[in-house]
């Protein structure tokens, strides 16, 4: 079955999208980018990069921009460790899933504790269970394991509760390497993971225009290795971009296009995501902002973009800026995973249980999301138009003054004409009375509790759960940890 498409919002012009690439090649030409590490600068300049080495910045010809661009995959498939989970990224397809590094949970009774280890694998499991959940990055900072300790945790925990595709950044390219072995034991070797990928990488490109020797060192790895990629870059309008959207969008897919390039002269053919993460400051207060309607102008302009390289893009939506799972929270998340959805935005993340501008996430507004990314969904669906569905043949049968109620007809389509969200209360006021009068918050909370509650799927058998204690000890088992 055809996964469900986007594109029909666009926010800009043809004329538009390619003022906004010519802007950028000029800036990667011209201005150039800056970066210390001597492997990058060596490899680029080798490439036909021009080379200052004194003031460490390079100039990239449109030539060797245009060649990236070219040997980057136009589409790729994206698995997990569970059969039929994979995503088809590319074109306009649309994907929705977690991810960012909260450093807090905000639980019921608007009490915020630092996240841990087990909201990893608790949000792992949550993915695993809700259907408009696509793919799983690790969404938040444990602050119970040892930074040393932490890759590997992380993405354990991750793989054991979730057969959806994970992606995660990691703290260095040592303790990379051991996420890349676990799942290269996941996958039976090496080659098996690389043709059937089911783990990526993020990395940062620093906006403005500079790449950091960490940042480099791990992008440059995971290019070798022939993992999915993402180069986030995050400009701020006003800040670290010019204060316009447009020329938040030029210096911003500039960066996109860095990214491209680094990976693909390192190793070409690398699955590599056009990725953007455009954000705006409110200007009174000098409150960093990732819940304003200018992010989701600026996220539709980017699949746009995405679109005329032929890249599949990574775009952040459904962040508020708000404390709380009200209805700042709703509008700003809403409003901004349907403008990513109807632009064609393909890896859309972030667009789970996020509050605070991603500081802090939520268990409840995890499965309120779910209801919104649902109904964006529906959305792109739209309203299939055939002899059917049009209805003639029953209007005829049931005639002026009938009722379609108990028709076949109506059996047959109302579950799959009809969304029907999780937390949402759709009988009478007196039933909700006797339900106990809560609100969307209260009833999230009890579902993830519920979903949380229930037997859900192990991804390792025990054989290999002992072979993986044994390679990696630093491992921590959450049952005998509690």
């Amino acid at each position: 079955m055809e996964h469900i498409r986007g594109g029909s919002y666009r926010v800009m012009s043809e004329k538009e999208i390619t003022e906004v690439h010519e802007t950028s090649i000029s800036i990667l030409e011209e201005v150039g980018f800056e970066t210390s590490y001597t492997p990058l600068l060596q490899l680029l300049e080798d490439k036909g990069a021009a080379v200052d080495w004194h003031e460490k910045r390079v100039y990239l010809p449109r030539e060797l921009v245009s060649r990236c661009i070219k040997q980057a995959p136009s589409e790729f498939v994206y698995y997990g460790l569970e059969k039929g989970n994979e995503i088809y990224l590319g074109e306009d397809r649309v994907y929705f899933g977690a991810g960012g590094k909260a450093l807090y949970v905000l639980e019921e009774g608007q009490n915020r504790r630092k996240a841990l280890l087990k909201d990893v694998a608790q949000f792992a499991c949550l993915t695993d269970k809700l259907e408009y959940v696509d793919f799983y990055i690790i969404p938040v900072h444990s602050h119970d394991v040892n930074i040393n300790h932490l890759d590997i945790n992380d993405f354990y925990h991750a793989f054991k509760n979730t057969g959806k595709p994970v992606m995660g950044g990691v703290y260095g390219t040592e303790s990379q390497k051991e996420v890349i072995e676990l799942c290269s034991m996941l996958a039976g070797d090496l080659e098996t993971l690389q043709q059937k990928p089911f783990v990526g990488f993020i990395t940062a490109i620093t906006s403005p225009l500079k790449v950091a020797d960490e940042s480099a060192s791990i992008l440059m790895q995971t290019a070798r290795y022939g993992l999915p990629l993402v180069t986030s870059t995050a400009p701020i309008a006003g800040v670290t971009a010019p204060v316009t959207l447009a020329g938040t969008l030029a210096l911003q897919n500039a960066e996109a296009l860095l990214g491209i390039v680094l990976s693909q002269v390192v190793n070409p053919g690398t699955p590599v995501f056009y990725s953007a993460v455009p954000c705006t400051m409110d200007m009174r207060t000098g409150t960093f902002l990732m819940g304003g309607i200018e992010s989701g102008l600026m996220n539709a302009a980017v699949a746009q973009m995405s679109r005329y390289y032929r890249v599949p893009c990574y775009v952040t939506v459904g962040v508020t800026d708000s404390k709380l799972p009200d209805a700042q929270s709703a509008y700003e998340s809403a409003t901004n995973c349907l403008l990513g959805a109807l632009s064609g935005g393909n890896f859309l993340h972030e667009a789970f249980g996020f509050l605070d501008g991603a500081l802090t996430i939520s268990y409840a507004k995890f499965i309120i999301d779910n209801d919104i990314v649902g109904s964006c969904m529906r959305a792109l669906s739209g309203i299939e138009v055939d002899r059917d569905t049009l209805g003639f043949d029953v209007v005829a049968e049931v005639g002026p003054g009938g009722n379609f109620l108990m028709h076949q007809h109506t059996v047959e389509y109302m579950r799959k004409e009809m969304y029907t969200p999780r937390v949402s209360f759709r009988q009478d006021y007196h039933s909700w009375l006797k339900s106990g009068q809560k609100d969307s918050w209260q009833k999230a909370d009890e579902i993830a509790r519920q979903l949380l509650e229930e037997p859900h799927k192990q991804y390792f058998t025990e054989e290999m759960e002992k072979k993986i204690l044994s390679a990696f000890p630093k491992i921590i088992d959450l049952k005998k940890a509690v």
